[in-house]
């Protein structure tokens, strides 16, 4: 029986070690350790997910959970904090909400400190000890023993890594036969990582690469065998029914069986790109759904081809996939593409792409295969990001390597109306080990009050912020909420009186 402050000081380790290569052996020790009914609690775990998904516990529940003090000493095990998260879960009805509450609080009474504060981090999503998919596959292929490229592979089509886990620790490679990519059967999307411009893009990718425009849009998976087709989005839910334009022209292509990767977007009357939150107006669309594509027609626009007439094709390399997709989907549904080593050309491509509406281009390598649900440096994506000087209103407590510090930001605009500040988003990301002890201490000389998760301060420190978009939100006071923020850096050289204004944001929404 293991317990669970044994994963917690696992993940302690982990957020302690920079070195990817210590990380995963620790992860790797751990993994033996585990019994099989305990394999795919401890990969979800040290992943950041649970085996019960979507719980339905909230910040408030949480909040009084942490204030009951700790036990002295550890005494729950894995499993069984597993199964107290499934019985509060599976609680519904009349009364739910009082009764899941006590039986958070007594679950974290019989937590230690330390696993209180792991159990807090897990449950909102914001456990950043660096165990992510990635290093944990590394992980297992190392506990395992297996060649890693198979494992790679078994991973893409694996509901989740530790089902895997517990496949190929338990009888080695044949675990590995029942993980395959199937059609009706999604995988979780290939993902990339960031060029700083097009130049940059064919530098690291090392000679001819194909750029695609970078709408944005929805991303969707388009599985089909003659009639029969359903689409999913990167999350792996089935959107079928509410984009049934998409599926008259998926039916119509000559590829009788297929399944495609894109990106659905709404667009206007002149052809020009809808914001992405007016594109996901549609996702959640269950009834009037005719209505609805009056007033919102989508398309889908689509970049690669996984299967094609039963054969998989995700281990071939992107010229191939890209022939495929060429002979089975007409280049009015294909996303625009040149191929060249040109920094020049692709300039002019990713200007072209701006000038129509989107939000920039994607640099492919020719020689990559399709490694679904990893974030691969073979692909990249180069953006215009807009700026914003913002000023900080509170801090969140960072969890993992984080602990002890504050890091995510609450950052807000001054409303000239009424003379306060008003929040647009959040972010944690783009700061360094030295930013993080540099504001901690600027904040706290800056404090007004705090709760059990956030200090608030005086608006006194403007952080210039890159975002790639705003958009609605019913979440903050302006209606505007900011999209993929990031910290590039702190203007000490600014008051907030020079910092942007409420105005200056709403003019920038309104030219979106």
């Amino acid at each position: 029986m293991t317990l669970l402050a044994r994963l917690v000081e696992v993940s302690r380790r982990v957020g302690e070690h920079s070195a990817r290569g210590a990380k995963i052996r620790q992860l790797a020790e751990l993994l033996r350790e585990l019994a099989p009914e305990e394999l795919r609690i401890g990969v979800l775990y040290l992943s950041g997910d649970t085996p019960q998904g979507r719980r339905g516990i909230g910040p408030a529940l949480l909040q009084r959970a942490a204030a009951v003090p700790p036990a002295a000493r550890p005494g729950v095990s894995l499993v069984q904090f597993d199964g107290a998260l499934s019985e509060l879960a599976t609680l519904r009805g009349s009364g739910s909400a009082a009764r899941k509450a006590l039986g958070l609080q007594r679950l974290f009474g019989a937590l230690t400190g330390p696993e209180q504060a792991f159990a807090r981090g897990l449950l909102t999503g914001e456990l950043r000890q660096g165990a992510l998919v990635g290093a944990m596959t590394d992980a297992l292929i190392q506990a395992s023993g297996l060649p890693a490229e198979p494992v790679r592979q078994a991973a893409m089509y694996a509901p989740d890594l530790g089902t895997l886990a517990v496949s190929i620790m338990t009888v080695g490679a044949a675990g590995l036969e029942p993980f395959r990519f199937e059609l009706f059967s999604p995988v979780a999307p290939m993902l990339a990582q960031t060029a700083t411009d097009v130049a940059a893009a064919l530098q690291e990718l090392a000679g001819p690469a194909a750029f695609e425009w970078k709408m944005d849009g929805a991303r969707i998976q388009v599985h089909r065998r003659d009639d029969a087709v359903r689409i999913f989005t990167r999350t792996l839910n089935d959107v079928t029914a509410a984009l049934p334009e998409i599926v008259e022209a998926v039916r119509a292509l000559p590829a009788r069986e297929c399944a495609l990767d894109g990106e659905a977007i709404v667009v206007d009357e002149a052809g020009r790109p809808a914001p992405f939150q007016v594109t996901m107006r549609r996702f959640g669309r269950r009834l009037n759904i005719e209505k609805s594509r009056q007033e919102l027609p989508i398309a889908g626009y689509f970049f690669d081809c996984l299967s094609l007439a039963g054969e998989s094709l995700v281990a071939l390399d992107t010229r191939q996939r890209f022939q495929a997709l060429s002979t089975s989907v007409p280049e009015a549904m294909r996303m625009p593409r040149i191929v060249t080593d040109s920094v020049a050309d692709a300039a002019a491509f990713y200007d072209a792409a701006l000038a129509a509406g989107h939000e920039g281009v994607m640099a492919k390598a020719l020689d990559a295969p399709y490694r679904a649900g990893n974030r691969d440096a073979r692909w990249l994506k180069i953006k215009r990001a807009h700026t914003l000087d913002l000023v900080v209103l509170g801090a969140e407590w960072g969890h993992g390597r984080r602990t002890g510090r504050l890091s995510n930001l609450h950052l807000g605009a001054l409303d000239p109306k009424t003379g306060g500040y008003v929040m647009l988003g959040k972010t944690f990301k783009g700061l360094t080990d030295a930013m993080l002890e540099w504001q901690t201490a600027q904040l706290l000389e800056r404090e007004t009050h705090r709760d059990a998760w956030t200090v608030y301060v005086r608006p006194e420190l403007v952080v210039e912020t890159a975002f790639s978009d705003l958009q609605a939100s019913t979440r903050y006071p302006a209606g505007l909420a900011l999209r993929l923020a990031r910290v590039r850096r702190y203007r000490t050289d600014k008051p907030p009186s020079e910092a942007d204004t409420l105005e200056t944001v709403m003019r920038l929404y309104a030219a979106q």
